[in-house]
């Protein structure tokens, strides 16, 4: 009687068939995430040697995602194939050539399935190879933290990017081999004119990714870097696979291509020794002349003490059309941008003091009638 009821066909598909599809199912969903651990842990020895600094936490949050994804995929098709309607359904009839003839053949629903599932399970087994290559990265930016040379900061990401992009390369012609079934040498070889298109196109990537190595090969700037290039004051935060980020003081996050930082003129603010400085200051010109030495001597004999200050000049520069205007010049030693800017704001306020000392006022621009 059980025997007879399994048997039973309900809509091209019997009981037994029904009842494997939901049992797949259900086994699949409750322990995707169990099986997804293992796994992991069990790819996890693959590496254990190589990254024994580093807990297998990380390595199985960055996997159990894609592993999940891939055991899903993996028992949708095995439920779906328990199945034989409406898989057998034709959806479309096309002619095949076999020699010289055409064999009309015809692609049914269960194919479409088939091809669907090979799809995302080749794009799951390549998201899985891409999270791999993030945690080696992730191991080798943890020890180049350790380190002392800035450099290996700076390539760890860049090498990062360009193996994730020969990954994206390899599996884009897989896709196209194994799904569409399409000769990927052929499709390359008979780009003709749509070839020349796309290596057009591709020029501009080629350009950033020549700008990449040279970065790498002459060492212009690292990361961590303050740096100026059209304009554009930032840390350098990332020289990546195409272009390079720059952090300004404002946060204000700058993304510019490799090819500009250097082709252009590159200021590294880092490797300089002083800053300079540079400013004008007015006095009116009720200010008597003694009064004036008097002051340039004061700004020049404290600048000259200042520890952090050097090769000093205050000279009587122009007479202006409200001012006389005295100019004020001197080096700041390359350190923090903080301190730079409190040096830089206690010697304006020591000399608004030494104007005020001497007897001297600050002019403004200001406009006189003449009566007639």
């Amino acid at each position: 009687m059980d025997t007879q009821f399994f048997e039973q066909v309900i809509w091209g598909n019997t009981v037994r068939d029904y009842f494997l599809f939901v049992g797949i199912l259900l086994i699949g969903l409750l322990l995707k995430r169990f099986v997804s651990r293992i796994l992991s842990q069990l790819l996890f020895r693959l590496f254990r040697k190589f990254a024994d600094e580093v807990k297998i936490d990380t390595f199985i949050a960055l996997l159990l995602k894609p592993i999940e994804f891939f055991i899903l995929l993996t028992t949708f098709y095995l439920a779906i194939n328990q199945l034989s309607h409406p898989l057998e359904v034709a959806i479309f009839h096309y002619h095949k050539a076999e020699g010289k003839l055409k064999v009309l053949q015809e692609f049914t629903l269960g194919e479409l399935l088939d091809k669907t599932f090979l799809f995302f399970i080749i794009l799951s087994f390549f998201w899985i190879i891409l999270r791999m290559v993030d945690f080696v990265a992730h191991v080798f930016m943890y020890r180049a933290i350790k380190s002392e040379n800035k450099a290996d900061d700076q390539l760890v990401p860049f090498l990062k990017e360009l193996f994730k992009f020969i990954i994206y390369f390899i599996g884009f012609f897989v896709l196209l081999g194994y799904v569409f079934e399409v000769n990927a040498l052929s499709l390359i070889t008979g780009l003709g004119i749509g070839g020349i298109a796309i290596a057009l196109a591709a020029k501009e990537s080629l350009e950033n990714l020549i700008g990449s190595f040279t970065i790498f090969i002459d060492k212009p700037f690292t990361v961590g870097d303050i740096v100026k290039v059209d304009g554009v004051e930032g840390t350098i935060e990332k020289v990546g696979f195409r272009s390079t980020v720059l952090r300004s003081t404002d946060k204000t996050t700058y993304i510019i291509p490799n090819r500009s930082m250097i082709d252009g003129v590159l200021e590294n603010l880092t490797r300089r020794n002083y800053r300079r400085v540079k400013f004008d200051i007015g006095l009116t010109y009720e200010t008597p002349v003694e009064n004036i030495k008097a002051i340039i001597k004061a700004i020049e004999q404290f600048l000259a003490t200042q520890k952090n200050t050097t090769d000093v000049y205050v000279t009587f520069e122009s007479f202006a059309d409200s001012a006389l205007k005295i100019q004020i010049l001197y080096l700041v030693a390359n350190i923090d941008y903080t301190d730079y800017l409190q040096i830089k704001e206690e010697i304006n306020f020591k000399i608004m003091e030494i104007v005020r000392a001497n007897d001297g006022s600050f002019a403004y621009p200001t406009q006189r009638t003449v009566s007639g």
